[in-house]
């Protein structure tokens, strides 16, 4: 897909050139904190007030527009946000490559696009598939968040996820909740429930 691209100037953008495989993130965050991962930031609103709600986690941004990228840099640069790193690549890959194995806190995965069409919605990113393969990057007690304003993606996730054994449900018994309290909203969520859509909520954590 092509891209305008836009020149991202902030010290908090890494460059996948510039990043090792897997990166060292206790050097690059000048600390041991615990790391966290968003997959899919948009334009940073959820990333920084998560961030600012959890001053000691380290938290890695990623998303595949460079537009995203950019707004959630300024928008964490304005408020001086230190415990946040953006980076522009596909989720897959970039778990794969960067991610070091058992080493997340937490990954939230929000509003990702939900390829409405029915033929196209095996390119859908969060499948059963997808889930197991990021439980081998998180750490026991981990937590795992899905949401989606999407009525089949959100149904169909809930009815994947008790089949993974590995995870428990924070909502049982129910599948999902449309009320998350505490969790922010992204402004995408605030887009839909203005437009009379519900929020699929889910909140798992690694056994």
């Amino acid at each position: 897909m092509t891209q305008s691209f836009i020149h991202i100037e902030s010290p908090n953008y890494l460059r996948l050139q510039d990043l090792s495989t897997p990166p060292d993130w206790q050097g690059i965050f000048g600390n041991h904190n615990r790391l966290a991962l968003e997959i899919g930031c948009g334009v940073g609103d959820f990333m920084l007030k998560t961030a600012l709600d959890q001053p000691d986690t380290n938290f890695v941004a990623i998303d595949f527009y460079n537009k995203g990228c950019d707004k959630t840099c300024r928008r964490i640069d304005r408020h001086g946000v230190s415990n946040v790193r953006v980076v522009r690549d596909e989720a897959r890959a970039f778990v794969t490559e960067r991610i070091p194995k058992g080493s997340l806190s937490a990954i939230y995965i929000n509003c990702p696009d939900p390829w409405p069409k029915k033929r196209h919605r095996k390119r859908r990113l969060v499948n059963r598939e997808f889930i197991e393969f990021l439980l081998d990057y998180m750490v026991p007690g981990a937590d795992f968040f899905f949401a989606t304003d999407f009525d089949d993606y959100g149904i169909d996730v809930a009815n994947a996820l008790p089949g993974i054994t590995a995870l428990e449900n924070q909502f049982g018994p129910d599948l999902y909740r449309h009320e998350f309290p505490g969790y922010h909203l992204s402004k995408y969520m605030r887009k839909f429930m203005a437009e009379g859509k519900q929020i699929y909520f889910m909140h798992y954590k690694v056994k």
